[in-house]
């Protein structure tokens, strides 16, 4: 399942690491594994999207902080 539209980041994580969790502690049978990774990879690129555009916007703006302060 793909991340909803309008999902957060914490959202992302915190249903990044339940899956993580249901693999670590073994509660997921082998039918289910490969759509846990599945979900899991598009969550993890989702949050590493996320991750990317708030660090160019915080680039932006001490960028934009430096050149008023000339």
């Amino acid at each position: 399942m793909a991340p909803k539209k309008k999902e957060t980041y914490a959202e992302a994580m915190a249903r990044l690491e339940a899956i993580v969790a249901q693999i670590d502690n073994n509660e997921l049978d082998i039918d289910q594994l490969a759509g846990k990774i599945k979900e899991a990879n598009e969550l993890m690129a989702f949050c590493q999207a996320k991750l990317t555009h708030a660090e160019q916007e915080v680039e932006k703006m001490l960028a934009n902080k430096s050149d008023c302060e000339k």
